[in-house]
C-alpha cells in the first residue's frame, strides 16, 4: 500500500513538473515572441527579454528575430535602357518592427527572404531599365577624370578620354530602389534599411563593345604617337642629310681649297725653276708636252693636227714602234 501512494505522488509530481515547464518559457534580448492558440495569435507580441508564462498545451510560442537581419541577392542579368545587359548583384538590410503583422503575412523568415527577392529583384529591374549603363556604373556628377597630360589640344576638344555626362549616378538609382522597394515591404511589417549594388559585371554580350571601345581610344591614341614619332624620325633622318651634306661640301670646300693652293704653290716653284734660263723654260715646256702626250695618245690613237700646234713640234721627229699605231695628218 504504501508502494502504491509513493508510485501516485511521483506520478503527481512529474506531471506538475512538465505543466510547469510547459508553462513558463523565456524571451531571448535578440528575439520577440508570439503567443498562438490553436494556431492563431492572442495578445500582444512578448518583445521583453525575461521569464515569461502560457497556458500550457494549447499555447505554442513563435520566436521572431528582432536584430538587423541580411538579404542578399543572386546576381542577375538585367537590361538598361540603352539595351545593354549587365549581371547586377544586390544586397540589403532588413528588420521586422511589425512581429504580429509579420507573423500573419509571412510566418517565418524563409517566406519572408523569398518575398524580399521577388519586391527588391522587380524594383532593380525596373530601375535599371529606366537609365543608362553609364548612370548605373558612375557614383558622383562632377568628377574629373584623370586624362592624360601628352593629349593635344584638338583631342582634349574632342573630348578624348573625357567621362560621359550624367544626371543621376548609382547612389541616386540606389536610393529609387529603395523608396520603391520600402514601401511595398511596409505592409509585411518589414521595415527596409539599406539596399546597395555589391558588384555589377558587364554580361558577355557587352564586354566586347566595352573592350573595343577602349581598345579604340587607347589605339587612336598610340597612332598618334606613332605619327609623331614617324613624323620626328623623318626630322631626324632630314637633319642627318642635311649635316652630312653640309659636312661633305665643307670638306670638299677645304680639300679643293688646299688642292688650289698646292697647285698655286707648285706652279709658282715650276716658275721659279725654270724661268732661270732659256734652256730651263725649253726643257720645262717639253716635259709638259710629254706628259700632255701621255693624256691623249693611247693605243690606235688618231690626232689631227696644224703644223704650227705646239704638240706637232714634238711630234714630227717621233717615229711608230711596233706596239702603238699612232696615225698623225697635217
Amino acid at each position: 500500500m504504501n508502494g502504491f501512494k509513493q508510485l501516485v505522488f511521483l506520478a503527481i509530481f512529474f506531471i506538475v513538473i512538465y505543466v510547469v515547464k510547459s508553462s513558463i518559457y523565456t524571451v531571448s534580448e535578440v528575439e520577440q515572441v508570439i503567443i498562438t492558440q490553436f494556431g492563431k495569435p492572442v495578445g500582444s507580441p512578448v518583445t521583453d527579454a525575461g521569464l515569461k508564462f502560457k497556458l500550457p498545451f494549447i499555447q505554442d510560442v513563435n520566436p521572431i528575430d528582432k536584430r538587423v537581419l541580411e538579404w542578399d541577392g543572386t546576381p542577375s542579368d538585367m537590361p538598361t535602357k540603352d539595351k545593354l545587359y549587365i549581371s547586377v548583384d544586390l544586397y540589403a538590410r532588413w528588420r521586422i518592427t511589425a512581429p504580429l503583422q509579420y507573423f500573419l503575412r509571412l510566418r517565418d523568415e524563409r517566406s519572408a527572404q523569398s518575398r524580399l527577392d521577388d519586391i527588391l529583384g522587380s524594383e532593380t529591374r525596373n530601375a535599371v531599365a529606366k537609365h543608362e549603363l553609364i548612370e548605373i556604373i558612375r557614383t558622383t556628377k562632377n568628377r574629373e577624370p584623370l586624362r592624360d597630360e601628352l593629349l593635344t589640344e584638338t583631342e582634349r576638344e574632342q573630348k578624348l578620354g573625357a567621362l560621359v555626362p550624367i544626371h543621376k549616378g548609382r547612389k541616386l538609382v540606389e536610393q529609387e530602389i529603395f523608396k520603391a522597394a520600402a514601401e511595398k515591404v511596409h505592409v509585411f511589417g518589414i521595415e527596409l534599411l539599406d539596399i546597395r549594388f555589391k558588384r555589377i559585371n558587364y554580361n558577355a554580350s557587352v564586354r566586347p563593345k566595352i573592350y573595343d571601345r577602349m581598345i579604340s581610344e587607347r589605339r587612336q591614341i598610340a597612332e598618334r604617337f606613332l605619327s609623331e614619332g614617324n613624323g620626328e624620325a623623318a626630322r631626324i633622318r632630314g637633319n642627318r642629310v642635311r649635316d652630312l651634306n653640309k659636312i661633305q661640301s665643307e670638306a670638299y670646300h677645304q680639300v679643293e681649297q688646299i688642292r688650289g693652293l698646292a697647285d698655286a704653290k707648285a706652279t709658282e716653284i715650276y716658275s721659279s725653276a725654270y724661268n732661270q734660263s732659256p734652256e730651263a723654260i725649253a726643257f720645262y715646256e717639253f716635259t709638259r708636252t710629254m706628259q700632255s702626250y701621255k693624256s691623249i695618245i693611247a693605243k690606235n690613237t688618231t690626232l689631227v693636227l696644224s703644223t704650227d700646234s705646239d704638240l706637232f713640234k714634238f711630234l714630227k721627229g717621233m717615229s711608230p714602234d711596233n706596239n702603238v699605231s699612232t696615225n698623225i695628218e697635217e
